[in-house]
């Protein structure tokens, strides 16, 4: 026992170890976009498919003796991919699609070890039922499920703090190599002792459950992973991509699995369905509620909770429906299929083919739907009817969404960066008259459609930002050279003049789309205007000098900060970029994050000056203002406005390898 429980232990421990770990290693390439740990989920998912697949077949077609040396085969064919290092030939060209590039990256970099990880529950189990008939293999996957999340949650609290990128895929390696030897010891010590005909009599004249038996475990499990996802995309879309944010939704969905495969009896049916149907309401009315959407951490508590309590109820039912031992390996193979299937629905199709994130309600509508089907053989008439009435909130929730979400919409447009739209507000002809690209709920760039005010700075851009006052502070030179990381609607530009020349970076190609169709900032402008596309540090890294006297980091995306944009590495790539008296502009508007602390730290290596500008009144924005020259930061439009950089104890720079945004958390 202690073997085939240390086997399952630490596979289940390096399997959910290496998810943040590579999701990390990646998430600069492409824009620290929230997609980026969507997509990730949805190989996950899939490769756990694989791994149940794989022993769902060999144990019921191969000897034992001939699972063990297939088994060490693929387990030594593995270590060939080590260390678990993405390298640098990974990284994308500015117009590669960015799912599938992800994908191919981790079955490159992961794949076979991931695989192979995966399979060892299920396989431990099947062995361990075999050399021990009648002691119950489920306890074997609840442990699994506690290593799982004991490494979740040491990552963002422990290791993520202490030890960079690098370091950890080597330590992660080197626990790999113990895995397999442990592995194959398993397998050839079950092989041995294996009494296989004895557990094959005890259960011989029990049927495999019937087709609809087995359709409803998949869609319990699909259910689960919908909501997983979905509460993962909302949260991260709006505060920011870290492995904080991956990790706790994950855990808790974890934990689930845990209690309810434990054997002792947490899930309470009863109680459980009432508390699922509570919750769902909670979280259908809070999305709708207008005057909510900006109380995230509101929205966090609730959703984070729904989340344990629904995926109570759906991981509950499978314990109900769990099959006879012999037939383990299908039973995880349909729970597999049911997670990989609920990825592959928000992570690749959604985004294809939903013009919003509406795949929360659909998830919400559909753990409502499987209550009201549980439900019914109850006979309870008022549980029936409370399931019924979830249906139809569910179904009433998502159109409200819907048209709510189109109202005043001239555009709406999802890629796997996000959902943009362009709103349109007041009447044609009057100075009101505007369109406004939105991101999530924060305004990316406004325009009044009067020829009058259609030049107009707005917004974070207004005369008395801090970008405003650098680029007009820059107006003294004959001509000027600008990048800008980020485009928008190409609001930043009324400050360009005939004889400048700008560089605009923006990773999301629908971006430039909408800024050319339905804005006219980029037509109006009287500068020669470049779109870079691609993510803009990559783009940097790789283009000669430019010379810019003024570079400005305007990349979030809503609340999501992409950290890489801010590390040490991306510092030494813009000094290249800069002239001596250049200035760097870092945009730092954020609801949750103080990111002023961290820059200042960068710009105390780096050996820039610094400042901070506060613009207050029918606008709010933060801007970093940096620059090697002290006179650059003395002109008059910055020095009335410009204040200390705020320090923070124990802030170091960060850098690629090391950075932690809960160090910045407000």
């Amino acid at each position: 026992m202690p073997l085939f429980a240390a086997t399952v232990f630490l596979s289940a421990f390096l399997l959910f170890l290496v998810q943040p770990l590579i999701a990390k290693q990646i998430l600069p390439w492409f824009g620290g976009a929230a997609g980026v740990w969507t997509t990730c989920l949805v190989f996950f998912q899939s490769a756990l498919l694989a791994g149940y697949a794989y022993p769902d077949l060999v144990a019921r077609k191969l000897a034992p003796k001939t699972q063990a040396w297939l088994h060490t085969a693929l387990l030594l064919g593995s270590c060939m991919v080590l260390p678990v290092i993405a390298g640098d030939f990974w990284k994308p060209a500015g117009d590669a699609d960015p799912i599938f590039g992800i994908l191919a990256l981790l079955a490159g970099v992961i794949g076979l070890p991931y695989v192979m990880l995966s399979t060892t529950s299920p396989m431990v189990q099947t062995w361990f039922a075999r050399a021990h008939p009648g002691m119950n293999p489920y306890r074997l996957f609840a442990l699994s499920n506690v290593a799982s999340m004991l490494a979740l949650l040491s990552y963002p609290f422990i290791i993520e703090p202490a030890v960079g990128v690098k370091l950890q895929a080597w330590i992660w390696s080197g626990l790999y190599l113990l895995f397999v030897l442990l592995a194959i010891t398993c397998a050839f010590r079950s092989a041995a002792s294996a009494a296989a005909p004895v557990a094959a009599a005890a259960s011989s004249d029990e049927p495999l459950p019937a087709a609809a038996t087995q359709f409803l475990w998949c869609v319990l499990s699909a259910t689960g992973s919908i909501l997983l996802l979905g509460i993962s995309n909302h949260v991260t879309q709006n505060i920011s991509s870290i492995p904080l944010l991956w990790v706790v939704p994950l855990a808790l969905y974890l934990l689930t699995f845990i209690l309810c495969f434990d054997g002792q009896g947490w899930y309470k049916r009863k109680w459980f369905m009432i508390a699922a149907g509570c919750w769902l309401a909670a979280m259908g009315a809070t999305l709708i509620a207008p005057q909510l959407k900006f109380e995230l951490k509101l929205q966090i508590g609730l959703f984070f909770s729904g989340l344990f309590v629904v995926c109570m109820f759906c991981h509950g039912e499978l314990t109900q429906l769990k099959p006879a031992p012999r037939y383990l390996t299908r039973f995880y193979l349909m729970i597999a299929l049911g997670g990989a299937l609920g990825a592959i629905l928000v992570g690749i199709i959604a985004p294809l083919t939903l013009p919003a994130y509406y795949e929360f309600e659909l998830g919400l509508t559909l753990a409502a739907l499987l209550l009201l089907l549980r439900a019914k053989p109850s006979g309870n008439r008022i549980a029936i009817t409370f399931a019924g009435l979830l249906v139809a909130g569910g179904i009433g929730i998502t159109v409200t969404q819907m048209v709510s979400y189109s109202k005043d919409a001239v555009f709406t447009g999802r890629n796997f960066y996000t959902v943009l739209r362009v709103k349109e507000y007041g009447t044609k002809g009057d100075d009101q008259h505007s369109r406004v690209l939105v991101h999530g709920v924060i305004n990316h760039g406004e325009q009044f459609l009067s020829p009058e005010y259609r030049r107009a700075a707005t917004r974070y851009y207004g005369s008395g930002s801090g970008i405003g006052r650098a680029l007009t502070a820059k107006y003294d030179l004959p001509a000027m050279k600008v990048g800008i990381l980020g485009l928008g609607a190409g609001a930043v530009t009324v400050y360009a003049r005939k004889q400048d020349h700008w560089r605009m970076y923006e990773i999301n190609p629908m971006v430039p789309e909408i800024a050319k169709r339905d804005f006219t900032y980029l037509a109006d402008s009287p500068a020669k205007i470049d779109i870079v596309l691609g993510d803009g540090r990559l783009a940097i890294e790789r283009e000669p000098a430019q010379a810019y006297d003024l570079l400005a980091m305007d990349a979030f995306s809503s609340d999501s900060v992409p950290a890489h944009l801010i590390t040490s590495e991306a510092f030494t790539a813009y000094e290249r970029h800069l002239k001596p008296d250049a200035i760097l502009a870092i945009h730092v508007s954020n609801r949750f994050l103080d990111l002023a602390p961290a820059i200042r730290e960068l710009a105390l290596k780096h050996g820039f000056h610094g400042v901070i500008v506060y613009e207050t009144g029918a606008t709010v924005s933060d801007w970093i203002l940096l620059s090697k020259s002290k006179a650059a930061l003395d002109h008059a439009k910055i020095r009335e406005v410009g204040q200390e950089l705020p320090s923070k104890p124990g802030m170091k720079p960060w850098t690629d390898d090391f950075h932690n945004i809960v160090q910045v958390l407000r």
